[in-house]
């Protein structure tokens, strides 16, 4: 399986295709990253329309528009999630956030948002890692400083509208120490997986520090229940990983491990990803302030930002976009609206009018900005009431909801 793995990352290196790894996302086509020839790659499932069908029959609810619209595009054994939801059996949810920067930005909103979701149709418990370790050993953080940044990501998320009831959140750099269970499990799994092996599914170099060597199985950890007896008594419990699709190769190396460790192989529902207002062959990055739309933006910045940044798919003058219409596989607005606009027949106006002549490029970037600035702007309200002891609520190791 690891040799496997291997090969499908080390192909992705090559110069004429698409490359996305858990920390490096870069697409060679004007389109972005193509999704499909990721799927054979990786080796996941891709979510058609059957299994759409059968999710809402199993939930009895209408599909969100990130499964209608292809935006949770890929998944690993989530036919076996919809059969133990059938039969009246639980599992539970399982996303994170390496925290980088102050303020999240819109596109780290994306599997935070389904994840609500998905909780709220299914009503499970679920946990979410802030893996700050990571970015202490991945950039040039300090301790202290990514402790902090988890910290205000915490309530970032939290105001997506998380319930304290059947939610747990936990950052490593402080957990891990606290819960022997936890680490009794990361180093089962750091057991399961050699080095040679851990080389080729991340390609970690002779150079890397050797705390990258090890991360992956911090976080694998939670995909397995036993690592939280205080929420799950011990208990054998599966797990949905919703992430995006670049998280997949440490959860490909957990599911390989799970037999070993004889625990149920963890479900995941891939996401693609926002694009830069640069364009799509880059995601969405906290890194750079200019390519993308930050949770605390007020409503001049985002609109600066879209008119100013935002890759156009519309033609070079007026008149020859009148006669040719615009592109909207390459025009950033226009994705946007495709993951913030939930109205289905709205979407399909504005895709018309636009690649018809009839919408031009600063008015499709209008109805960008009308959409996405008062979404932040009811976000901004429910994060300016997530106080500190609303965090240390979720924090604080304890049962939850099952």
């Amino acid at each position: 399986m690891a040799d496997f793995v291997a090969e499908q990352i080390n192909k992705l290196a090559t110069e004429d295709e698409d490359f996305v790894d858990p920390w490096t996302v870069t697409g060679k086509s004007e389109t972005g990253i193509d999704y499909e020839k990721l799927i054979k790659k990786f080796g996941s499932s891709k979510i058609d329309e059957e299994l759409i069908q059968r999710f809402e029959k199993v939930t009895g609810k209408k599909a969100h528009h990130f499964l209608r619209r292809g935006i949770f595009f890929s998944h690993r054994d989530l036919h076996t999630i919809l059969t133990l939801h059938e039969n009246g059996k639980k599992f539970y949810l399982y996303t994170g956030r390496g925290p980088s920067s102050e303020s999240m930005h819109i596109g780290h909103m994306i599997p935070f948002m389904f994840t609500k979701w998905l909780q709220d149709v299914f009503n499970v418990p679920l946990i979410i890692q802030l893996t700050d370790d990571e970015k202490v050993l991945w950039r040039d953080l300090k301790i202290e400083d990514a402790r902090k940044m988890a910290y205000n990501n915490a309530k970032d998320i939290i105001a997506v509208g998380f319930d304290v009831e059947n939610t747990f959140i936990f950052n490593d750099l402080d957990f891990i120490g606290q819960c022997p269970a936890f680490y009794q499990n990361m180093v089962r799994i750091q057991k399961c997986v050699t080095f040679n092996q851990v080389k080729g599914i991340f390609g970690f170099g002779d150079s890397d520090v050797i705390g990258k060597i090890t991360f992956p199985s911090v976080e694998a950890a939670p995909a397995f229940s036993t690592s939280f007896p205080f929420i799950f008594d011990n208990k054998v419990v599966p797990c949905l990983v919703p992430c995006a699709i670049d998280q997949d190769p440490y959860f490909r190396m957990t599911r390989d491990v799970a037999a070993r460790l004889k625990m149920p192989k963890p479900a995941l529902i891939h996401s693609t990803f926002l694009p830069a207002l640069q364009g799509a062959q880059q995601k969405m990055s906290a890194s750079d302030p200019n390519a993308s739309i930050f949770l605390n933006d007020s409503p001049k910045q985002i609109k600066t930002k879209i008119n100013k940044f935002a890759f156009s798919g519309g033609q070079a003058t007026v008149d020859e976009h009148r006669l040719k219409g615009g592109n909207t596989d390459v025009d950033i607005s226009f994705k946007y609206l495709t993951f913030f606009l939930e109205d289905d027949d709205r979407l399909a106006e504005i895709k018309q009018e636009y690649e018809s002549g009839v919408m031009l490029t600063g008015e499709l970037k209008r109805e960008a900005v009308e959409i996405i600035s008062p979404w932040i702007q009811a976000y901004q309200q429910r994060r300016a009431k997530v106080t500190d002891e609303v965090v240390e609520s979720f924090f604080k190791i304890r049962p939850i909801k099952l």
